[in-house]
């Protein structure tokens, strides 16, 4: 297990180097200046040049990408003399458009991101799950065929607009909850769920429908599996069968679609947070790509990665357990 894990780890190092290289590489592909968009409309070429010696652009771009490299370890320092600005472990470099480090500008959005992907996600698996195997254990009755049409017509709508009928229909018409405004879970925990549960509900009802279908066809496939007959033969109770045995193995190609899901989401739900206008990393993100702000850019790109990848290898692990052919 342990020679698994550390093949794992290594790839995982390889797979954010690449993405950390393609993406610094595609910032000198595109026609703008960083330093004259940092400096402004009215900087003169003296001072423009003082820029960008002061951002690095001077040098060589694999000389850049090496101290940026390096600066997310050992941290960096931006300019010289009076002006020097150091970006501290781990330094993501520097935005143009707030002035300060892209760590501390993803450190402050993390938690509504984490708050939103996992309050999505324990919502949705309970959903979806709960349907699927509703529906897989009752095949071909009404409540199954209710079930499915239902998940084929909520995934089919956006979730722009899951999101906006939400609002419209809960906040406006109703007035049952207020409109979502991030409180911090350690300030009042009943007003964060209250003012989460709306973004929530609009993905999970979207992750929801296709983890219905995805569990209710693989839970149809393996409850028809011999064992599953010799465990009935056998006098076992249906909870048991079901839950035990079929569950088990009948869940293992949800860890799949389950990490990737998550970690997009830990990622930045960019749609969602701009939407309810929730201060996440999917909002700084847009905001970012609006202004051509490249740091924060780069930064929330190798921030998805690492999340995609951790996920990923954290559902690696959990096929290594269930299945230890994996393991070689």
């Amino acid at each position: 297990m342990t020679r698994y894990l550390l093949r794992r780890l290594l790839g995982v190092a390889g797979i954010l180097l690449a993405v950390c290289a393609i993406t610094f590489s595609i910032f000198y592909l595109l026609p703008n200046d960083p330093a004259a968009a940092a400096c402004g409309k009215t900087c003169s070429a003296e001072r423009l040049a003082e820029v960008r010696t002061a951002m690095g652009l001077d040098r060589s771009v694999p000389s850049q990408f090496a101290a940026y490299l390096t600066g997310i370890f050992a941290g960096r320092d931006y300019g010289s003399g009076a002006g020097t600005l150091h970006c501290a472990f781990p330094c993501l470099g520097y935005s143009y458009e707030y002035s300060m480090p892209v760590w501390s500008l993803l450190a402050d959005r993390l938690p509504v991101s984490f708050s939103l992907a996992v309050g999505a996600a324990l919502l949705w698996l309970v959903l979806g799950l709960g349907a699927g195997v509703t529906s897989a254990l009752r095949k071909g009755s009404l409540t199954d065929r209710s079930l499915m049409v239902a998940s084929v017509a909520t995934a089919s709508l956006p979730v722009y607009f899951t999101s906006v009928m939400l609002i419209w229909g809960v906040v406006r018409g109703a007035g049952l909850l207020p409109y979502p405004a991030y409180t911090a879970f350690t300030d009042d925990p009943l007003s964060w769920a209250s003012n989460l549960l709306l973004p929530w509900l609009a993905l999970a009802l979207l992750y929801a429908a296709m983890y219905a279908r995805q569990s209710r066809n693989s839970m149809i496939e393996t409850m028809a599996e011999p064992y599953i007959r010799t465990a009935r033969a056998k006098g076992l109770p249906a909870r048991t069968v079901t839950v035990k045995h079929g569950m088990r193995a009948g869940m293992t190609p949800i860890l799949t679609i389950f990490g990737m899901d998550l970690g997009g989401l830990l990622a930045g739900a960019v749609i969602t947070e701009s939407i309810f206008g929730l201060p996440g990393v999917g909002r700084l993100f847009y905001d970012a790509l609006v202004r051509s702000d490249q740091p924060v850019i780069l930064g929330v790109t190798l921030l998805a990665a690492f999340f995609i990848v951790a996920a990923n290898l954290l559902v690696d692990v959990l096929y290594a357990y269930v299945d230890p052919r994996v393991r070689y």
